[in-house]
């Protein structure tokens, strides 16, 4: 479905025109040119992975509430989906690899795990709220990605014997990039993660080169804090 911007998805399908919007009109404009990334987004179905509550909301431009009945509250507790188009930047720097062994921090619904499983090995994908990893288990198996696995766990503090991964993405945002990460990367490995404070956050890729980690920040957004990862002193969330 990644076609020209003087074309238009069939009409006919409200469905298939909203998703044509949210990749021309949000996701295109925010720097998202890789044509592979750009059709995983029209053939991993977002709104298969939107609870049925806000599924009207699977193509808007916001963090998309996926527990509870007070939406505002799910946002502010990180039960919530990231917007499209920060979802879409991140997997078009992380550049991921047929061969990538990935991990996530922060399952959610499912969806970012899906969008990576498309384009990598495998991925492990951990969610510290049960009820969000049983909704991202449904909702993977019911996509049919068989290369993706949901754990209940803490990743800020739990052991991860996989390890070393290609890639590790945290799908929140931390205050800090967290150093116990950071041996968890493969040699030429990326890490990417939202740091900062509100209402200053930037995506930070982190490359792996021997003992050397360089660091990027290309772009400016926010989100939710992932839970267990520690704040800077004085700082409560």
């Amino acid at each position: 479905m990644n076609m020209p911007l003087n074309t238009s998805a069939n009409i006919s399908d409200p469905i298939e025109q909203a998703r044509y919007n949210m990749i021309e009109q949000q996701i295109r404009p925010w720097n998202v040119l890789d044509a592979g990334v750009l059709d995983l987004l029209a053939d991993v179905h977002r709104e298969d992975f939107v609870p049925a509550a806000h599924r009207n909301l699977a193509f808007m431009d916001l963090e998309v509430p996926l527990l509870g009945s007070n939406a505002e509250e799910a946002v502010r507790l990180g039960h919530s989906m990231l917007p499209p188009r920060v979802e879409a930047r991140m997997l078009q720097d992380l550049k991921i690899l047929p061969s990538d062994r990935v991990l996530e921090i922060g399952a959610g619904s499912g969806y970012m795990a899906a969008l990576l499983a498309r384009k990598a090995a495998s991925v492990l994908s951990l969610e510290i709220v049960p009820a969000l990893a049983d909704l991202a288990r449904t909702n993977l198996q019911r996509a049919g990605i068989t290369n993706a696995q949901v754990r209940v766990a803490d990743g800020a503090q739990d052991a991860l014997p996989e390890g070393p991964f290609d890639v590790i993405v945290l799908s929140g945002s931390v205050a800090e990039v967290p150093k116990s990460l950071l041996p968890q990367l493969r040699e030429g490995g990326r890490l990417g993660a939202i740091v900062g404070q509100e209402p200053v956050m930037r995506f930070t890729l982190v490359r792996r080169t021997g003992e050397r980690f360089d660091t990027t920040q290309p772009w400016d957004t926010m989100a939710p804090r992932l839970v267990g990862f520690a704040e800077p002193s004085g700082f409560s969330f």
